[in-house]
């Protein structure tokens, strides 16, 4: 099973250094993942915070900066963090988005994604 998957952003995160990250590695969600952001005080204060919370939980790598948290989640353009926001979600719902189908002139079976598009792409 494939628990880690590449992407990159559509306008990259710049580092202190101003050095632009653009690819970057996610890993799926863990049920932790997702219960832990909820008793974080920044999002019992403003529940849209979630997002960059988990996101800074399951994102392993943006170009070479390793350690990732809220704090670069925040530092992202909206671009690039509605672009995670939806690759999360793909990512993340892959087996619910997914059909087993055959075609009816061949009956060659194959899967689909019923979220349209390919995976990573906004």
């Amino acid at each position: 099973m494939r628990t880690e998957f590449t992407f990159e952003l559509p306008r990259g995160y710049v580092d202190e250094s101003g050095h632009v990250h653009r690819t970057g590695v996610m890993r799926l969600a863990t049920a932790r993942d997702e219960l832990v952001p909820l008793r974080d005080d920044r999002v019992r204060e403003n529940p849209a915070y979630l997002s960059v919370v988990l996101l800074g939980r399951v994102v392993e790598r943006i170009g070479t900066v390793t350690d990732i948290h809220a704090g670069v989640i925040e530092d992202l353009f909206a671009s690039d963090l509605a672009f995670l926001q939806d690759f999360y979600r793909r990512i993340n719902a892959e087996g619910h988005t997914r059909a087993q189908v055959t075609c009816p002139s061949c009956a060659t079976g194959f899967a689909v994604d019923l979220a349209g598009g390919r995976l990573g792409e906004s």
